[in-house]
This record gives C-alpha cells, structure tokens and sequence, in this order.
C-alpha cells in the first residue's frame, strides 16, 4: 500500500493530523519517520469515536491524550499493518486496542501519575495479522536481538570515529606531514559531510528502503575506513574522512527505522534502555582506544590501527547485516529528497571552514577571503532555496517559531564551542604538558564521564522537569568547569599536573552533558505537529555542522595564539574566548521553549 493511502487511513481515524491537506506538495511525499512523528504528536480527540469506551472510560490504557507513548503505538498498528488487511483497519484497531485494555489490566499496569514524566520511549509495531482483530509480532526474539547488535554496532562505530581523533590528531600530523592544517581538518572533515547528508540520509531511506541504506552505509563506512588507515598523504586522508562521516550519515538514519518497523514494543523499550549506555561506553572507549593503540605501536603502525580495526568490525557487520536485515521493499518512490538544497549547503560549509582553516594558517590572503565569500553567497543561495522547495531540509515556518530559533542559536554556541574546547584540551594535553597519547586519553575520561552522568540524569527526567533551566545549568556549570582549568593554567602554566586538572575537567563534562543533552529536546518544545519531524532532523544536522566550526575555529584560536607565546598563553585565550562566547548565550536561553515536549523526541524527518 502507497504511503498516502495509509496517511488517509490515519486521517479518517483522527490519528493524523489534517494540516496535511494543506500541503499537497509534500502530502506522497513524507517518509514513514515524519508520518509516525506527526501522529505521535497529534492530539487524539478525534480518535474518540473509533473507540469511545475504550478510550473514555479507561485510565490505564496508554493511549490517552495525555500519554505520548499510547500515540506512537496506535500509529505503529495502523501503519504497519499487512496490506491485504488494510481494508479491516478501523475493526483491527479497536479489537487491538480492546486486547491492550485486557492485557493491561490482566498485569494490573498503572498509568503514570497525573503530571508525571512518561518513559521515554517508542512504542511501534511492525504486526501481521493472521485473522481479523489478531495482532502479532512477526519476528523472532533472537532475530530482534541480532538486528539490534548490528543497529549499536553501527552507532558504535560512529560515535568511535567521530572522537578517536581528538587523541590521534598530534600523532597524524607529525607522522604524515601536513602540521596545524591536517590537525584543523581531521575531526572538521567529518562531522561537515555526517550534517549536510544526515536529513538526505534519512529521506533516501524513506525512498529506497532502510536495508539497502544501511548496507550502503556499512560497506561504504568500511572501504572509506580502509583508505584512511593506508593513507600515505594529508590530502588522502581528508578525503577519508569526509567519506566516513557521508557513508555515515546514509547509515545511523536507517538504524532507528529498522527498528521502529520491526521491533514490538517491549523489544524497543529494550533498545532504547541498551544505547545511551552503549554510546556512552564508545565516546569513553574512543578516545581511551586511540590513546592505547597508539602508545602500543602495534606492527609499527602508530595510529593507523584506529582506522583499521573498522575494517575488521565493517566486514562482521555488514555480513551480519545482509543475512539478519529483513528485506523492506516498500520505499516511497515518491519521497523528495532535496539535492539542490544540500549541494548549496554543503558548499556554504566547506567555504566557510577552508577559508577559517586556510587563513588562520597561512594568513588571511586571498584565497581564504574569496573562500569564505564564496560560503557566506552559497549560504545566502541556501536560504532561498529552503524558502521555495516544495521539501525543503528546513520548513521555513520553523525559522519564524521564536522557540526553535532561539534553541538553535543556542546549540550552535553550545555545540561549537563544547566540541572545540574539548579538542584543544587534548592538545594541550600533549603539546604543552608533553603527555603521551596513552595518557591524554585517560585524562580527559573525568570529562568524559563527567558528559556521559550528565547527558543520562538530562534523559532520565530532569529535562521534562526542569525544562530550559536545565539549559540554563548546564551552560552555568560550564562556565564554572572552563574558569576553572583558566585559574589553574594561569598559575601553573604548563606545569599544571592532570590530578589538579581532573576536578575541573569533570565540572566542564557535567556542564557540556547537562547542554548537548537538553537544548535539541528543549528546542522542539514549541513545534506543530508537522513540524516535529523536520526540526528534529535539523537540530541533528545543526549539532555536527557546529560540531565541525567550533572544531576549526577554537583550534585556529589555539594555534594562533601559540605560535607566539607558547602553550600556556595559547590555553589561556582559548579558554577566555570559550567562556566568553557561552556566557553571551546564557541570556538567549530566556527566549527558548520553557518546557521540553510532553512526549518523547520525534524520529528525525
């Protein structure tokens, strides 16, 4: 059955929200992730005649109007139900409903109190149904675990790659040749493609299927990993790079679909109780691994290893992959995916970063100001386009939703600024108080964990309590973290010893955790229905994009103000501008939603 016929079925039973009509260019055109957030955020007050008993005289159900979770379960019935049964949708849902209500009680399961921050999690299945009003899961327990190994498997991977070289970056340099320019690029070059392809990552699965995206994903991730770890010049392995973070970016989308298609509830309640701490354990083992490898100089190969071992795990999992993946054949061919309003990003980006890299390393001739020209006119092309395209990355009405704006101006300091302090941290860990890389990598886990106790207590209810005051502590405590280590390098320079540091650097962790954790959930707090999907896969895109600048720019920073007056001078102006920059945001979190969505995030669209 064609996405738009199961969008009217969604209509007519008044889980969908009928804005849709409104917007015929798009209405055949949405992807299953944005159609499961529209209904997860519609307000159900017309579902009431499809099944008023139910719902009306039921507290226990999680499908009240209240209770996001009920939301996105009775969208998943209805969405993934067999298409030869589509015509029995309404009688299915309400004897789906019916069994719920008799399993609920039969458990005696309570709904959360009034008030109360729900689980955060997706409730979707993927059913067949064998007779009329009979939903069933229609995989296998082990089947459901092995799709989620090679799901975290890939996040793993991602999240490993994007960290490893904030310890490898000196070691690289020296070795290949290339100094501050390959430093400034390593991390830059792949946090620049994951957001430009991330949004168009997502849409081509809608259009193609998740299966062949994420195998795509997989092979292509592994050879690019290979091409870095043999990469005999800079050039060569900038290239790598950049191919990592765009097979990257047509690979963690298709993750999180897999799963919300095939997984019954109770097996994604455990998936989603399985990756904060899988993602938490890889930013720790990333930076811990390269520190080790490296130290270790395994076959004479340095920091090689850290790009080869994808090699290994690529392979498994792409073997894996092919034989555990069930085969989704029900793309939407009709999905638009915005190449036009990509390619003008991804050449606003790359402008902007070279002449930022280029210029604060071999001055600010020419080339560097024509480059940055050139991004600041493409950025202005992109805005147009994204004014005009009938799917456009961005709905435009999102960038008059005050709310949103205010979050994403916020995120883009908080992202910045956080990703660049951290690896100039890790420079001057080595370049200036001449630790090894071994040890580098277990300085900088106090900050680590301090990110990972901080990003778990945001999720685990503090963000639907507190709200933007949670922004607003965060970004504090990071300020607090930063003049922290700026009294200690102020007076003890370079002989500042990793123990005095390690306090501060766990303050910085709990401040940067507290932030990236709650701005992009906050940021949603104002969004339409309709808007969920394309927000969420903004903020997303935003994050890496500013990831990629606070990387080059604070760098940059560091490295300038070395080449003068040495390591500690260079740590000292980097922290004050650090500082400064996150203490001008505190003000503009004022503006940003006061509460977090009642629901859990939507699937980026």
């Amino acid at each position: 059955m064609s996405l738009s016929r199961r969008r009217d079925q969604l209509k007519q039973l008044g889980i969908a929200p009928e804005s849709a009509h409104r917007r015929p260019a798009s209405a055949g055109n949405v992807g299953y992730s944005q159609l499961i957030g529209e209904c997860s955020a519609y307000n159900l007050r017309n579902f009431e005649g499809a099944v008023p008993d139910v719902l009306r005289n039921d507290e226990h159900l999680p499908c009240s109007r209240s209770t996001s979770p009920g939301r996105h379960w009775l969208a998943g019935v209805v969405v993934s139900v067999s298409d030869e049964r589509a015509p029995d949708v309404p009688e299915i849902l309400s004897n789906a409903v019916s069994d719920r209500v008799r399993g609920v009680r039969s458990t005696d399961e309570r709904s959360p109190r009034r008030g109360a921050p729900t689980e955060p999690r997706r409730t979707f299945l993927m059913t067949t149904v064998k007779e009329p009003g009979a939903v069933a899961t229609s995989r296998s327990s082990r089947l459901m675990w092995a799709i989620l190994g090679v799901v975290l498997l890939a996040d793993a991977l991602d999240v490993i790659d994007a960290t490893v070289t904030n310890i490898a970056a000196p070691t690289i340099a020296a070795e290949l040749g290339g100094g501050e320019s390959l430093i400034k690029w390593l991390g830059p070059a792949y946090m620049l493609a994951m957001g430009v392809l991330l949004v168009v990552g997502g849409r081509l699965g809608d259009k193609f299927g998740q299966r062949k995206l994420f195998l795509l994903g997989v092979a292509g991730f592994t050879l690019a990993s290979a091409v870095a770890g043999f990469a005999p010049d800079p050039a060569l392995l900038i290239v790598a790079r950049v191919a990592q973070g765009a097979f990257g970016a047509l690979l963690i989308p298709q993750g999180m679909a897999i799963m919300t298609k095939n997984f019954d509830r109770e097996m994604l309640g455990k998936a989603f109780g399985l990756f904060g701490p899988v993602l938490g354990i890889s930013s720790v083992a990333g930076p811990v691994l390269a520190g080790f490898i490296i130290s270790a100089d395994i076959f004479g190969l340095t920091w090689r290893p850290i790009f080869l071992l994808n090699l290994v795990l690529g392979i498994i999992g792409l073997i894996v992959a092919a034989k555990v993946l069930p085969r989704d054949d029900d793309g939407d061919r009709s999905t638009v995916v915005d190449g036009w309003g990509s390619g003008l990003l991804a050449v606003t980006m790359l402008g902007l970063l070279y002449g930022l890299i280029e210029g604060s390393t071999n001055g600010w001739g020419a080339i560097a100001i024509v480059s940055i020209v050139v991004g600041v006119l493409f950025f202005v092309a992109f805005a147009y386009r994204q004014r005009t395209a009938a799917d456009p990355l961005i709905m435009p009405s999102l960038l008059k939703n005050r709310g949103f704006t205010s979050g994403m101006l916020v995120g883009l300091v908080a992202f910045a600024a956080g990703t660049g302090l951290i690896f100039v941290l890790s420079l001057f860990l080595q370049e200036g108080l001449h630790a090894s890389a071994r040890t580098t990598s277990l300085g900088l886990v106090p900050l680590t964990l301090g990110l990972i106790a901080a990003g778990f207590a945001a999720m685990g209810g503090l963000v639907a309590k507190l709200g933007r005051r949670l922004v607003f502590i965060g970004l504090t405590v990071a300020v607090v973290g930063c003049g922290w280590v700026l009294a200690l390098v102020a007076a003890y320079g370079t002989d500042v010893s990793l123990w005095a540091l390690a306090p501060a650097l766990l303050v910085i962790g709990v401040g940067i955790g507290f932030s990236f954790a709650t701005i992009p959930t906050v940021a949603l707090g104002d969004a339409k229905p309709e808007e969920a999907g394309s927000a969420s896969g903004s903020l997303s895109s935003i994050q890496q994009l500013a990831s990629a600048i606070g990387s080059a720019v604070v760098t940059s920073i560091f490295f300038q103000a070395a080449a003068g007056s040495g390591m500690a001078h260079a740590m000292t102006v980097t922290l004050i501008v650090v500082l400064a920059v996150t203490a001008l945001s505190i003000p503009i979190v004022a503006l940003m939603p006061r509460k977090a969505p009642a629901g859990p995030p939507p699937p980026p669209e």
